[in-house]
């Protein structure tokens, strides 16, 4: 491909800046202090086993379309089948897969997901021409030559990306070997952190609950309805992922609610629930008691406990059983904090080693409940624009919804929550291009000197989630 100039390029060296242009040059120099900044990466779900195999990718078609359900959500609703693109098992031609995104290329205009597969493009593989049918096959070929590379390897582009930290998503039973392997690994700088998700082990109304349940007796050799034990289980694993490194306990809710009951009660919960004989609202009743407990044992073990609710996941019950789940149909829901944590907080909300981090797609919920809820409890933090809200316009909404009322240090640092490895750098640079913008609107109005802004997007990028995630 002819090599383009970046005068003429797609990708706008000052993008997501302010247009007006005394804005747009105090942004430029607030950005430029962070544009090679180290990535801190606290959540996500990139797999380390692709990290510890360095394997090449497959092919443009899989690194930048089956791997990202963001990608394929869209082509779907433009009525592109999931199998068409090689999801759910069934065999695909890779080039076919990714002519059916380059004739489509237009449906991503103006999206998150458009915005940073441009941005990979150009950064990554200088295509700075736009993709289109008539340029599917060049870009294909462009991007395979460089996936053969070693410089295109995943622990090439870690180091490239400048990724300090980056923490996975991870089963609690997983016994954590390839965490280790990275960790004694001397060839690899980075730090890799599992993430201890325990929605199937505590939520009766997870389809996994019994057989996760089950799995967590067996491996501590107690009775599968002994109440005691299964929260013993429970506690030493969570140890088990601190001895790993973990920094985080995730935890994936429908809503955020949570409730203190008796022991006995709540141990006659259990046994009913592992017989298979609660009721919906006596599931609710353990899950959100569960969710309580939760919160107790990182009051003791000091994981950082967030709190991603508000998603109806897996709307679409016939792609759910043909395709499985994270293909594109969880939609979110409003949520509601105030009343639904009072039990948590109430009991630890001013613990200042407990660390809350509160996530939301309802955007609502920002000004309303979580701006509110952390400029009071020194223990909740505002997580970051998550899923359908990671994107420029809704990030510049954030920052307007929670800085008023928590200011910016209330905050948990911008997370990515991403599978797609490549989209990353994106993701974070996205974010400080918006936080560089946002802080140049303080200063133009004078609310904020310079140098405050100045020490402000450094912070957000580094001081900041260091702290809310205990770095």
């Amino acid at each position: 491909m002819t090599p383009v100039s970046p005068a003429t390029s797609v990708l706008d060296p000052d993008r997501l800046l302010p247009a007006e242009e005394s804005l747009r040059a105090i942004a430029r120099d607030l950005y430029e202090l962070v544009a090679d900044a180290p990535i801190i990466s606290p959540h996500g779900h990139v797999s380390p086993s692709l990290l510890i195999e360095d394997r090449a990718f497959a092919d443009p078609a899989d690194l930048f379309i089956v791997q990202d359900h963001y990608v394929t959500r869209i082509l779907h609703s433009a009525g592109v089948s999931l199998s068409d693109l090689g999801i759910g098992g069934g065999h695909c031609e890779p080039r076919e897969v990714w002519r059916a995104l380059a004739s489509r290329w237009h449906l991503f205009a103006g999206t998150a997901s458009g915005y940073w597969l441009q941005d990979e493009l150009t950064s990554l593989f200088d295509l700075h021409e736009e993709l289109s049918i008539d340029r599917a096959d060049a870009h294909y070929d462009a991007i395979s030559e460089r996936l053969r590379l070693p410089e295109y390897r995943p622990r090439a582009l870690f180091d490239r990306f400048g990724i300090e930290v980056l923490a996975t998503t991870d089963d609690p039973l997983a016994d954590l070997s390839e965490h280790r392997t990275l960790a004694e690994d001397r060839t690899f700088s980075g730090r890799v952190l599992p993430t201890f998700r325990p929605d199937a082990y505590i939520d009766p109304h997870a389809p996994t609950f019994l057989s996760s349940v089950e799995r967590l007796a067996e491996w501590s050799g107690s009775s599968l309805d002994d109440y005691d034990s299964y929260l013993e289980g429970l506690r030493a694993r969570r140890e088990h992922f601190i001895e790993n490194g973990a920094v985080s306990a995730d935890h994936g809710v429908r809503q955020p609610y949570t409730e203190e009951i008796e022991h006995d009660d709540a141990a006659r919960l259990y046994a009913r629930a592992v017989a298979g004989r609660l009721t919906d609202d006596e599931a609710r009743l353990f899950a959100g008691h569960m969710l309580l407990k939760s919160a107790e044992m990182s009051v003791r073990d000091g994981l950082v406990m967030t709190v991603h609710p508000g998603v109806f996941r897996n709307h679409s019950t016939a792609t759910f059983q043909k395709y499985g789940p994270d293909t594109g149909h969880d939609i979110p829901v409003v949520t509601e904090f105030t009343r639904s944590l009072r039990p948590l907080l109430e009991r630890f909300g001013n613990e200042r080693e407990f660390h809350l981090i509160l996530f939301t797609v309802d955007e609502t919920a920002y000004s309303r409940e979580i701006a509110p809820l952390a400029g009071f409890y020194p223990s909740v933090f505002i997580g970051a624009p998550w899923w359908f809200l990671d994107a420029p316009d809704a990030i510049r909404r954030f920052r307007s919804s929670t800085t008023e009322t928590a200011g910016f240090y209330n905050g948990s640092g911008f997370i990515d929550d991403t599978r797609a490895f490549l989209s990353i750098p994106a993701r974070h640079d996205a974010a400080r291009r918006l936080d560089a913008g946002f802080l140049a609107g303080y200063v133009r109005e004078g609310r904020i000197g310079m140098e405050k802004a100045e020490r402000i997007v450094v912070d957000l990028v580094d001081a900041i989630p260091r702290r809310a995630f205990k770095l």
